[in-house]
């Protein structure tokens, strides 16, 4: 299935449940714009490659147009389509000021030299000079870009407008107006959310076995916060593979990320220092990694991860989405009647875009908050966004899903109302 179906599809069940006025779901079934483009790159070695590349703004009736850039060898028009879309509704979950955008182009960024990637980020910034901007359109990394990109995007911007203006995107270098704490947000956002949740179920987090699937910055930093809380990571992935730990008394991340440092990989052992342990660790694939028993499933790489064809095999008992749309909407279905407690992408990973925001706040009136005050604003946002679906949920009788998306639903349709869209 399309992902930009699938995100319709949860608009339609939300739609629903809710009793969504038709104006609405109307107007939210398309976005506002779409840009296509080709960015053409003379090489370092003077040949000439054109690049597909995207930036769709879906909807801004909340605020400017937010969301990241990607660059992935897969991005497409669809997909960008649905994670603005999603956007969109997370923003209006965390209930911040801002719309939903999405933007990327299609490019294995291991394949060009860093000259290279800087000279295409430039143009893409020179293509949409009129569409962004810190009142327009604030983009920010996503998959395969990072602070380092998002500093030649405002350096172009600025250079462009004549003036320094660090608010054009967010997750920039803190040397150049970015912030503290904007590195660790989704990552320990999505942790903070999990914690508020297992306090609503009653359950310990030190009795917590989890299972990560994508240990790249957001798997990371939640990792590192669920393991200083006690919960023991029992298995962990990247793009090569995983590691599974068969005892199930869990793992140190760092010693982890210092066996894939050093060896290229999550080999199928458990190291620490120059002790590798392989009789109680076995490599498994990612998508094994998905199906093996934990309490909590956490899905932090790419989207369409679990879908109709494996939902059943899953056996968690709680996923918690860090990444965009890990869940398809056939395998949501699936895992309702099972009663898996679905944690959603536009709840579980809003601490990014909330980090962003904050960002985005002190670049506006100058201010520079250290890493603690950004964190505990960040945390009484997700706190509230949390206590919102949660009711709604109970309320309605809904899924965490389709209850964050009838919270949202509702403040777009009021911010709409208010600016007479419909």
């Amino acid at each position: 299935m399309s992902v930009f179906k699938s995100a319709l599809n949860q608009l339609k069940t939300a739609a629903q449940a809710m009793n969504l006025e038709p104006a609405v779901l109307e107007v939210l079934r398309k976005p506002q714009r779409v840009i296509e483009l080709s960015l053409p790159l003379k090489k370092d070695n003077g040949v000439v490659e054109a690049f597909e590349a995207y930036r769709v703004q879906y909807n801004n009736a909340r605020g400017p147009f937010k969301g990241g850039i990607r660059y992935h060898p897969h991005a497409s028009l669809d997909e960008v389509k649905a994670l603005a879309f999603w956007m969109t509704i997370k923003c209006a979950v965390a209930d911040i000021p801002y719309g939903g955008a999405k933007g990327g182009i299609k490019l294995d960024p291991k394949k060009l030299s860093e000259h290279e990637l800087e000279h295409l980020t430039r143009s893409y910034t020179r293509a949409l000079r009129w569409a962004i901007g810190p009142k327009q359109d604030i983009p920010a990394p996503d998959v395969n870009t990072n602070a380092k990109i998002m500093g030649w995007i405002a350096d172009e911007f600025s250079n462009l407008v004549g003036e320094y203006k660090p608010a054009v995107v967010t997750g920039k270098p803190i040397a150049i107006g970015g912030s503290e704490g904007r590195e660790v947000a989704t990552g320990t956002g999505g942790f903070f959310i999990l914690a508020e949740v297992l306090k609503k179920l009653k359950k310990d987090p030190k009795k917590m076995k989890v299972m990560i699937q994508g240990i790249g910055n957001v798997g990371y930093w939640f990792a590192k916060a669920s393991q200083a809380a006690g919960m023991k990571i029992v298995g962990v992935s990247d793009s090569k593979g995983g590691i599974f730990d068969k005892r199930g008394i869990g793992m140190d991340i760092d010693n982890l990320m210092e066996t894939k440092k050093s060896k290229g990989l999550l080999a199928g052992c458990y190291c620490s220092g120059s002790v590798c342990d392989c009789k109680n660790y076995q490599a498994v694939s990612n998508q094994k990694l998905l199906e093996l028993p934990c309490d909590v499933l956490v899905p932090a790489a790419l989207e369409n991860q679990i879908m109709a064809k494996n939902a059943n095999r899953i056996k968690a008992p709680i996923i918690l989405e860090l990444a965009n749309g890990p869940v398809d909407s056939e395998a949501d279905i699936k895992l309702a009647k099972k009663n898996v407690l679905v944690i959603p992408d536009v709840l579980a990973n809003s601490g990014g875009v909330v980090g962003s925001y904050l960002e985005w706040v002190q670049n506006l009136y100058g201010y520079s908050w250290k890493e603690e005050e950004v964190l505990n604003r960040m945390k009484d946002k997700l706190a509230a966004a949390l206590h919102a679906v949660w009711q709604a949920r109970e309320k309605q009788k809904v899924t965490m899903r389709v209850a964050a998306f009838i919270v949202a639903l509702r403040r777009l349709g009021e911010s709409m109302k208010g600016r007479g869209v419909i």
